[in-house]
């Protein structure tokens, strides 16, 4: 906490505090998240690759899919212009401008259950989802797709 104080009436000078300030800062407005468990599953798998040091995680979204959009997530060679680069628990993260809009305030987690495994992502903005969960929905006006579409049919490829 600051405390502002005026200097003594007749004297010169600034702005003095009582105590020690600190700045922090909350993020307000994140374009994706990554949950820990999901940070350490990329990171043993950039191990894997040959060249893993030097790359970078790509999360985007593309047209198709069952229910309008699919979700793409794959390593590459660095950022393109114009993307968003973020640092995730330790790890490189690019999001390009199309997608950003359509993950904001997405999480992206690692599951390893008797039910599923693999990556998941938790989208705030998907209004209804593809019954195998890789393609999505967003809400009516947004959606370029076929929004009638509500589980996995003829055009999913999962």
């Amino acid at each position: 906490m600051r405390v502002l104080q005026s200097p003594p009436s007749g004297t010169r000078g600034g702005v003095s505090y009582h105590e020690p300030v600190a700045t922090v800062e909350h993020p307000t407005d994140t374009v994706i998240n990554l949950t820990p468990v999901a940070a350490e599953k990329i990171k043993q798998l950039l191990t894997e690759e040959p060249d893993g040091e030097s790359l970078v995680l790509r999360v985007a979204i593309q047209g198709g899919g069952c229910s309008g959009f699919q979700y793409g997530l794959g390593f590459d060679s660095g950022p393109a212009e114009g993307d968003i680069e973020l640092v995730l628990e330790g790890v490189n993260v690019v999001v390009d401008p199309f997608s950003a809009p359509y993950l904001r305030g997405s999480t992206v987690d690692f599951l390893n259950t008797i039910q599923e495994s693999g990556f998941k992502i938790d989208n705030p903005n998907a209004v209804a989802s593809c019954g195998c969960g890789h393609s999505f929905t967003v809400a009516e006006g947004e959606d370029p797709g076929d929004a009638s579409a509500a589980g996995c049919g003829p055009g999913c490829s999962h």
